[in-house]
């Protein structure tokens, strides 16, 4: 069982849709939360004068993910102003840095290479980078700095809503929902994130003509990602997906238009509205 966290977000100007600092109570590990109209407001910052690591988001694509731009700087105002005047698909800029101000130049160029390789892995966002950074060799007591580091970076990002490095986690089998229709049959689980879908589970093949072009669209995208391949005349996921509905997990899975809470059912054949719903009232 993890132990619980105190983060502290403070809000400079009051405004909670502004700039964000968020740091840990016990970590050396600070977040700037920078949105792309503000950039101006905290040129001046100390924070930003030295070395970091950022992260540029854009607008969720098709599959309900961000894009994401992984960099670093020495100078991390100066690089974030540049992106600002070269690349048009962000909104805001999260920036890293440590209270100590002991991070170096190749601690940062070790952790942007990591952060690319763990959000490729995990598959929750689309990367904006064109090409993997050069990996930094640090030594071992550096790399353990490092990578302590960025398991603190990965709680803040999430705290301010952007779980990109959180692996899909599955739980209790008692947790477990299926969604079945023609040859298709399917697990998942409903988290605080949306239904997941596990990896080996079937959907079908072809859509209802009455499906609708965002099925289309959603099932296209997942195929071309690689989370469905076709196996026989099913398709297969992958790999485990959260969707951000019920509905659109089994709209995929169906092949048609569905109402989740009515088609995932447990083991008892109980459905997803009966259970997470109506016995929760």
């Amino acid at each position: 069982m993890e132990r619980g966290k105190t983060i502290q977000i403070y809000l400079p100007d009051g405004n909670p849709r502004s700039i964000k600092i968020a740091e840990i109570s016990t970590s050396i590990t600070k977040a700037i939360f920078i949105p792309r109209s503000k950039i101006n407001e905290v040129s001046n910052r100390p924070e930003l004068q030295g070395v970091g690591i950022y992260f540029l988001f854009g607008e969720e694509n098709e599959l309900d993910q961000p894009k994401v731009y992984v960099g670093e700087a020495e100078t991390l105002i100066t690089r974030i102003k540049q992106h600002n005047a070269s690349k048009d698909f962000w909104n805001v800029a999260v920036v890293f840095i440590s209270e100590k101000n002991n991070l170096n130049k190749a601690h940062v160029k070790f952790l942007e290479n990591f952060c690319c390789n763990k959000a490729k892995e995990i598959n929750r966002c689309e990367l904006e980078n064109s090409v993997n950074p050069t990996k930094s060799s640090i030594t071992e007591s550096d790399e353990d700095f490092v990578l302590s580091f960025y398991d603190d970076l990965k709680v803040l990002l999430t705290t301010l809503g952007f779980p990109i490095f959180e692996e899909l986690k599955r739980h209790k089998k008692d947790k477990t929902y299926f969604c079945k229709g023609k040859g298709a049959i399917a697990e998942g689980e409903y988290t605080e994130e949306g239904l997941v879908v596990f990896k080996g589970s079937k959907a079908n093949l072809v859509e209802t003509s009455s499906a609708g072009q965002w099925v289309n669209s959603m099932r296209t995208k997942l195929k071309e990602k690689g989370i469905l391949v076709q196996k026989d005349n099913l398709l297969e996921f992958t790999d485990d997906y959260v969707f951000n509905s019920p509905s659109a997990a089994a709209a995929v899975i169906l092949a048609r238009r569905a109402n989740g809470w009515t088609e995932w059912k447990n083991k008892e054949s109980k459905t997803l509205d009966e259970v997470e719903r109506k016995e929760n009232v």
